[in-house]
């Protein structure tokens, strides 16, 4: 089979090529890029005027998969995914059961291979059940495929049991996925601390829960020498840390989301469980800190932390409703509008966030076009404008503060392995 993709402004972020030319994808893999290419294709399309990237891989997804499919499912998720322009998604471990052993790895692969439209990777839990306590089977979920461990939804507080797990991460060479959270500090906050927490009359959340674990495990990983990974970075301390760690030589890469460089706790309305999410909407100091890290390269990637949920645990007032929001199907648009279109990022940068940097730190060879690779690719239009609308999500979760926001830029169609698994209806 042949797809052919013409008139496109090719952005690949591996080998910096940029420039207008046609694709030839043929078996699943890329064989041509060129100016005209006059190939019969069994498939042809025109990305006139639009960007063709890598498809966009998101290192932190919950797919809510085994366990808890009123929220989502791997089958849902890839279906959202598709529609985002993302070919490869990470999912998070904290399902039910626990992902801590092979055999929950291969049910998700397993099922992902024969029902999802892209490919799904899923991550193992540090512990046993996370519950701190007892290092999981790293060793053979390793075997059964994972690309890292996390404890995404807690942090370890067992300083001693989360060293032991990193060093058996490093024996692995894969990295550590840090939710960083000091569990005792939050004190039942639901919002970041601050004027709009007094407003509300909500318990807020202090930078310092998040600081304080960031900088430990900064500190674990450099002493076990494992590569580190800080999901979600909220506040501009984490930035800053960073940027020290990183001017040190240690192996720390850090991702954010657009909920976090869009939105601050001032952007919230009243009590609509919408706007919670962990890491919370932090200040407007914070986001500009966030921005800037993924301007200056201290903020490696951009990732969505998809969390869905139903509308009635979503219907519930701030203090008793879960925490997180969905974003597979708006994390491009949101990036472009008020990324690119602001002049924090390039087109190729995004593109370098959105799939060459994530790829790198799970040692993918994915997130590039060159000659030979998979055939993973988005085609993105950089000038559709229009406003997101959770009637059209795909998912099966519609928990976002940002329906019905206006954004500039949309995903056309998305390829996963030669294969066009989202195509826009006109």
């Amino acid at each position: 089979m042949k797809l052919l993709i013409k008139n496109g402004r090719i952005l690949d972020p591996s080998s910096q090529f940029d420039a207008e030319s046609d694709l030839l994808v043929e078996n699943g893999k890329i064989t041509k890029i060129s100016a005209k290419i006059k190939e019969k294709a069994d498939t042809v399309i025109d990305a006139r005027g639009c960007y063709v990237m890598p498809g966009f891989i998101d290192l932190h997804v919950h797919l809510r998969d085994p366990g808890f499919e009123e929220k989502e499912t791997v089958v849902t998720g890839a279906k959202a995914a598709a529609r985002g322009g993302f070919t490869t998604i990470l999912a998070m471990p904290n399902t039910k059961p626990v992902v801590d052993n092979a055999d929950v790895v291969r049910y998700v692969h397993q099922k992902a291979k024969n029902l999802a439209s892209v490919h799904v990777l899923q991550i193992g839990a540090v512990t046993k059940g996370q519950k701190g306590k007892e290092v999981s089977e790293i060793h053979k979920m390793v075997e059964a495929g994972i690309p890292a461990i996390s404890e995404d939804g807690n942090s370890v507080m067992d300083t001693d049991v989360y060293y032991r797990a990193m060093q058996i991460a490093r024996e692995e060479k894969i990295p550590v996925f840090a939710h960083c959270e000091d569990k005792k500090l939050v004190r039942g906050g639901v919002i970041n601390e601050g004027k709009k927490s007094r407003e509300l009359h909500l318990p807020g959340i202090l930078n310092e829960v998040e600081d304080v674990i960031t900088a430990r495990d900064i500190v674990l990983a450099r002493a076990a020498d494992v590569h580190l990974h800080l999901c979600h970075c909220s506040t501009s301390g984490s930035v800053q840390m960073v940027k020290q760690a990183k001017e040190n030589g240690l192996k720390v890469t850090a991702e954010a989301t657009p909920h976090h460089f869009i939105l601050s706790d001032e952007d919230i309305p009243g009590d609509d469980a919408n706007y919670k999410m962990n890491p919370p909407l932090r200040s407007v100091k914070d986001v500009e800190a966030i921005k800037e890290g993924l301007k200056n390269g201290i903020i490696d990637v951009i990732a969505t932390d998809h969390a869905p949920h139903t509308a009635v645990e979503k219907g519930r007032n701030m203090k008793r409703a879960p925490f997180g929001i969905v974003g597979l199907e708006t994390a491009a648009a949101l990036t472009h509008t008020e990324l690119v279109l602001k002049g924090y990022l390039t087109p190729m940068q995004m593109a370098e966030k959105l799939s060459y940097r994530p790829a790198n730190i799970i040692g993918s060879k994915k997130g590039t076009l060159k000659k030979g690779s998979v055939a993973d690719i988005v085609i993105f239009d950089p000038n559709a404008k229009y406003r997101i609308s959770v009637k059209d999500f795909v998912g099966k979760a519609k928990n976002t503060p940002f329906d019905n926001r206006s954004v500039t830029g949309k995903v056309v169609a998305t390829i996963v392995a030669g294969e066009v698994v989202y195509r826009e209806e006109k």
